[in-house]
């Protein structure tokens, strides 16, 4: 049974300060098209978590792809998996009912694992490129720079600044005060919608969060671009074309990764909302959200011969 937004439902909270749960309209009225957005969005996430956790089944199985390289490839795959499941469920039940009811504490609960795992997943982005960069520009000194102990290191501590930034946003945001409505005209909670919606003072957090979120967004970006540079540089002076394209191989794959998941966040977060509608600011979330994660995967898996080659070794029999 499709849940109705009634004029009751929207107004129920006006004159109250304290909201303990939200309405989530999804992408608004779908008339009859609801079931195939439906059924479209489910098959993407079963895709999704089909095409990661195969990443991650297949790198800690496969002793030829226990490598830096496809260990950071499966703490990316399983940032991709958590950003999809946080967001994705919800989404679904909004689409399909027409609004979906969430509490205030899962609202908060959701844009922690959001806002943590992009930042983790941002983070990875940076380690990968390193390590692109020591066995591309560096490959004499790779395995003694790259070791076990490093590798361990680099993989921990994006999900540590990831999951432990964002507490200095989620902890004022538990104690907003909301004399509003309690629609949200989105899929998922973000920090801007609820900073609509509350009456309390909203404007440390934001400043907070613009503080932590544009270097944890900007510097990483900034280093990848740079490794990157030295990396064509260091691919420009092999003689061989055959050997630029096969040593080019090895990190396109990830490059395009790159370009996805950072074209998307500058897209919604640092590209001017003047004139943005709110359809295209839900079209960009959803191609963060549901999307990248799908494409991911993908990509790893057409473009890199190990991973085609461990696929047919586990699963050819």
């Amino acid at each position: 049974m499709a849940y109705q937004l009634t004029e009751t439902n929207i107004k129920s909270v006006t004159n109250q300060t304290r909201v303990t749960e939200f309405i989530l309209l999804g992408f608004g009225n779908l008339h009859s098209f609801n079931i195939i957005f439906f059924i479209l969005f489910l098959l993407i996430y079963i895709f999704t978590v089909i095409g990661n956790l195969l990443i991650i089944i297949l790198v800690s199985t496969n002793v030829h792809l226990q490598t830096p390289m496809y260990y950071f490839l499966c703490h990316l795959s399983i940032s991709d998996l958590v950003i999809s499941t946080n967001i994705v469920p919800n989404m679904l039940g909004a689409v399909l009912l027409a609004g979906k009811m969430m509490t205030y504490i899962g609202c908060i609960t959701q844009f922690y694992f959001f806002s943590g795992t992009t930042v983790t997943e941002c983070l990875l982005l940076s380690v990968m490129s390193y390590d692109r960069y020591l066995a591309i520009c560096n490959p004499l000194r790779y395995s003694s720079i790259m070791d076990f102990k490093l590798c361990i290191g680099l993989s921990l501590w994006p999900w540590l600044l990831g999951l432990t930034l964002n507490l200095t946003a989620v902890f004022p945001m538990s104690n907003f005060n909301f004399c509003h409505d309690n629609i949200i005209d989105h899929f998922y909670c973000d920090l801007p919608p609820l900073q609509k919606l509350s009456c309390s003072d909203t404007s440390l957090v934001e400043l907070e969060v613009f503080l932590f979120s544009m270097p944890l967004l900007i510097v990483p970006c900034g280093f990848i671009i740079v490794t990157y540079v030295y990396i064509f540089l260091t691919i420009m002076k092999i003689p061989s074309t055959s050997g630029k394209q096969k040593t080019f191989s090895t990190c396109s794959s990830h490059l395009i990764v790159v370009g996805t998941f950072f074209g998307t966040l500058i897209a919604k977060y640092m590209i001017p909302s003047v004139g943005q509608t709110l359809l295209t600011n839900k079209i960009v979330s959803l191609l963060h959200t549901l999307l990248t994660p799908l494409v991911n995967p993908i990509i790893y898996s057409l473009r890199n011969q190990d991973i085609k080659m461990g696929f047919r070794k586990k699963f050819g029999q």
